[in-house]
C-alpha cells in the first residue's frame, strides 16, 4: 500500500537530530491510549486515515512528551566490570549512561513554531536543552549537570550545493526532532506491501479525541509484532506510537503526548544566551570542499555496509567491525554462542558478530542472521 504524499512540518534545520536524537532516543513513559466508549470519531478506511495524516500541515506546537521502552537488554554489569578492570573506567561509565538513556523512562518538553524548535529533557541524568534557530542555522546544546554548552553552526544553502552539488540544498532544510509524528513520517515512507494496514479503536490522548492505525508485517521472520499510532481527530498529528514484538502483550518501545497545545509557543521559549557560568565550545559541521567532493573515492567497496532482503526482514551486515580480541572477548558477556558466531538479542533487534568479523543487524530472529551469515 503506498502512503501517498505527506504534508511535513517544515522543521529547522537538516542536522536536528544528530543532537537531539541521542537526547531522547529512549527517552520517556508513554502512557498507553485510554479507549472510551465517549469517544466515536467519524469512520475512515485505512486509505483514508493515512491521507487525513499526510494532509496535515501543523507547524506550531508545545507539549510534554513521555516515553519507556523495555528491550529486554541483558545484565551489562559484566561488561563494564570488565571495561573497568582492563582500565577503561571512562568507557564504561558512557555504556552506562547510553543505556540508561535507551531503556527505563524519561520525559520531555517539546517546543515548534516551524523556524525554532527546542527540545527539553527532564531526567535523572539532569536537563538538557537543544535550542535550535532555524533564521541562524544555529544548534546549541546545553548540560545542566556538566555546566556546559556547545554551539553548532550550520553552512546555509550556498555551502552546501558548494560541498554537494546541487541537489543537496533543500529549499526548506529540516531533520526534525523524535516525536511521534516524526515516526509516523518515516513508517509512511517506507509503507509498502509487505505491511498490513488497519484502523484500530478511537481513544484518546493527552485529552484528545484520536484515531489508531495499525501496521502489521506480512511477515513471520521479524521480531516486530505490529506498530501503532494514535492520530489526533482534528489535526491528524500523530499524538503516539508504540512498537510491540512479536507475541508480546505490552509495547517494547512507546512514546507520547501526556500534554499537548497546537497554538504557537512564546518567542521566549526557544531564546539561549549562556551566563558566564557556563562552559561554551563552538563547533562547524565540516563539509567537504569541491576537489574532496569531487575526488574518487577511496573506500573499499568491500568494506561498505550491504542490505540483505527488504522490508520487515532486512539485514545490515558491516563487512569488518573492527574489534581486537580483547574487545571480543568482552561482549562474550553479552552474547550468546550460536553457529558461526555470537549474537546479542533483544525483543526488536538482534545483532550477531560472526566469526569472521562481521557484524548483522536487523529486527529478525537469531535464525535469520545465522542463515544470512552462512550465505
Amino acid at each position: 500500500m503506498s502512503p501517498g504524499p505527506r504534508a511535513r512540518v517544515r522543521r529547522p534545520l537538516i542536522w536536528t537530530s544528530v543532537i537531539a536524537v541521542p537526547l531522547l532516543a529512549g527517552a520517556a513513559i508513554a502512557v498507553p491510549m485510554a479507549a472510551s466508549g465517549a469517544v466515536d470519531l467519524p469512520d475512515k478506511t485505512p486509505q483514508e486515515l493515512i491521507a487525513f495524516a499526510g494532509a496535515s500541515d501543523v507547524k506550531a506546537l508545545s507539549g510534554t512528551i513521555e516515553q519507556k521502552s523495555e528491550l529486554g537488554l541483558p545484565d551489562i554489569g559484566a561488561l563494564t566490570r570488565s571495561m573497568d578492570d582492563a582500565g577503561d573506567g571512562a568507557s564504561s561509565a558512557q555504556v552506562e549512561d547510553l543505556i540508561s538513556l535507551v531503556t527505563g523512562s524519561h520525559t520531555a518538553k517539546v517546543y515548534l513554531d516551524g523556524d525554532n524548535a527546542r527540545l527539553q529533557v527532564l531526567d535523572r541524568l539532569g536537563e538538557r536543552n537543544v535550542y535550535i534557530d532555524g533564521a541562524a542555522r544555529e544548534v546549541w546544546y546545553v548540560d545542566s549537570e556538566s555546566q556546559s554548552a556547545t554551539k553548532l553552526m550550520l553552512p546555509d544553502e550556498e555551502e552546501l550545493r558548494d560541498a554537494y552539488g546541487e541537489a543537496a540544498a533543500p529549499a526548506e532544510p529540516g531533520d526534525p526532532l523524535p516525536t511521534p509524528d516524526e515516526m509516523l513520517d518515516q513508517a509512511l515512507a517506507r509503507l509498502d506491501d509487505s505491511t498490513e494496514v488497519t484502523v484500530g479503536t478511537d481513544a484518546r490522548v493527552a485529552g484528545r479525541e484520536v484515531y489508531e492505525l495499525i501496521l502489521a508485517p506480512r511477515t513471520d521472520d521479524t521480531l516486530v509484532g505490529d506498530v501503532r499510532f494514535a492520530i489526533d481527530g482534528e489535526t491528524g498529528v500523530a499524538l503516539a506510537a508504540s512498537v510491540s514484538a512479536r507475541g508480546a502483550a505490552d509495547p517494547a518501545f512507546q512514546i507520547a503526548f501526556t500534554q499537548v497545545d497546537f497554538s504557537a509557543p512564546d518567542a521566549g521559549v526557544f531564546a539561549f544566551e549562556p551566563g558566564t557560568d557556563i562552559a561554551v565550545t563552538e563547533k562547524d559541521v565540516p563539509l567537504p570542499s569541491p576537489d574532496e567532493r569531487d575526488a574518487p573515492s577511496t573506500e573499499d567497496a568491500a568494506e561498505a555496509p550491504s542490505v540483505i532482503g527488504e522490508g520487515w526482514s532486512a539485514v545490515v551486515e558491516l563487512p569488518n567491525a573492527g574489534m581486537d580480541a580483547e574487545q571480543r572477548a568482552m561482549l562474550d558477556s553479552v552474547t550468546t554462542a550460536v553457529e558461526g558466531g555470537r549474537v546479542l538479542q533483544t525483543s526488536l533487534m538482534t545483532v550477531m558478530i560472526t566469526d569472521d568479523g562481521r557484524v548483522l543487524v536487523g529486527a529478525v530472529p537469531t535464525q535469520r542472521l545465522i542463515d544470512v551469515a552462512a550465505r
